[in-house]
């Protein structure tokens, strides 16, 4: 019965995924403007992010257009197509689970947030209008 439920489930993606890309192209947000300077500031803050997703995944779309919005320069990181990816993130987070907000600090510590509200609102307090 399992193999029956994920063609389903498979199926049903490959239907409705291009009309969520659609729907996310058509109304994507617009990208808050900073000072060059600020821009600056917080993409050298970005450099050690990056975003496992599935292209889509409507949770990992509604990571992406806060991302967008945010005006954020975060690596995607495509863990459906992307072999490397599935597995880097198996490995560091220990779960095939996306999106998922790969968080690196100066001392090479990683943090793995998980879940697109907890990943946005990280997102927001971080970089958010003050």
């Amino acid at each position: 019965m399992k193999p029956l439920i994920r063609l389903f489930f498979k199926t049903l993606r490959a239907i409705l995924g291009p009309f969520l890309l659609l729907g996310d192209w058509l109304t994507r947000p617009k990208g808050v403007v900073r000072p060059a300077v600020a821009q600056h500031a917080i993409d050298a803050r970005t450099q050690n992010l990056a975003l496992y997703h599935y292209p889509t995944c409507p949770f990992c779309i509604k990571t992406r257009r806060a991302i967008r919005r945010l005006s954020l320069d975060i690596e995607l990181r495509d863990a459906r197509n992307d072999a490397a990816h599935r597995s880097a993130l198996i490995a560091g987070g220990g779960k095939l689970q996306v999106p998922c907000l790969l968080i690196a600090d100066a001392a090479g510590r990683q943090t793995w947030l998980y879940v697109s509200d907890d990943i946005n609102a990280y997102l927001n307090r971080e970089f958010g209008a003050a």
